[in-house]
């Protein structure tokens, strides 16, 4: 499949609502991005980019959502009604919601196989970084995973799983997608704002070292471009879900790459609750 001949400032932003909020961007930078993902030794900071808001107009897609294609401008939005009673229960996420996301990823991609290897619980008034695994929103352009730490990540992730002929799957086409839902009650504060991967040059994406305490992985800052284009679904509620392709093993046109964060929304309460979300990370593999 190719969409090469398409153009690629597509006018699906044209007479869309919008807010007009504070979106955080890499500064271009001669050495290479490093980011912690921990405290660091001493004299050490947590990351050597140097960031810089733009104020953008952020478009509301909820009324041209069935236009809007996971392998034309990287994202896709839908229904879906969950089981899930309490997300902050370990065992349920992965006993049903687990299950639930991978059917839901088999039907909206038409993927043969799906293989669920993470998931990220954000609140930033739960967040208590070294006592629990919740998050805080990411408010810094980026995209998770790069070119490169699609395919590393894909191995050892599927190794730690038991997976068997690896190298056969990663020969055939494969993405890594999540899948972004409320937990809770409708998102106000905070809400996630998706780029349109078609509007992304490829200079914009500047890879950088995830610094873990075991390893290094890899994700993309972005570097501002006045031709992207932002959109989101505001008022998002637990039976809806976002999906963004952080990686595309296909070259020929496909969105490879959607590049997100979350947003401080103009219109939000000033006593909006903190949003609560979560993520899946997941493996699709497309029919040979």
């Amino acid at each position: 499949m190719s969409l090469d001949s398409q153009v690629l400032d597509r006018p699906i932003s044209q007479n869309l609502p919008s807010v007009e909020a504070n979106l955080t961007y890499l500064i271009p930078m001669a050495e290479k991005l490093i980011n912690y993902t921990y405290e660091p030794p001493a004299g050490i900071p947590r990351s050597n980019g140097t960031y810089q808001t733009h104020k953008l107009p952020i478009y509301n897609a909820r009324s041209i959502s069935k236009n809007i294609l996971l392998d034309r401008e990287g994202f896709a939005f839908t229904r879906h009604q969950t089981h899930v009673s309490n997300f902050y229960d370990e065992d349920e996420v992965r006993r049903v919601y687990y299950p639930e996301a991978e059917q839901l990823l088999k039907d909206v991609t038409g993927a043969t196989q799906v293989v669920i290897f993470d998931h990220t619980l954000r609140n930033a008034g739960q967040s208590k970084p070294g006592e629990n695994n919740i998050k805080e929103p990411a408010k810094q352009v980026h995209n998770d995973f790069t070119a490169k730490s699609g395919y590393t990540r894909a191995r050892r992730e599927l190794a730690a799983q038991g997976i068997e002929n690896i190298d056969t799957l990663l020969q055939q086409r494969f993405a890594i997608i999540n899948v972004w839902r409320a937990i809770a009650q409708p998102i106000q504060e905070s809400p996630l704002a998706v780029c349109d991967a078609q509007s992304i040059g490829p200079t914009d994406l500047v890879a950088g070292d995830l610094m873990y305490r075991d390893r290094v992985g890899e994700t993309y800052g972005v570097t501002y471009n006045s031709q992207h284009q932002w959109f989101y679904f505001p008022q998002m509620h637990r039976d809806e879900a976002l999906f963004i392709k952080c990686f595309d093993s296909a070259e020929d046109g496909i969105a490879r790459f959607a590049a997100h964060t979350a947003f401080e929304d103009p219109t939000s309460p000033a006593d909006a609750p903190p949003r609560e979300s979560i993520e899946l990370r997941t493996f699709v593999f497309y029919p040979a």
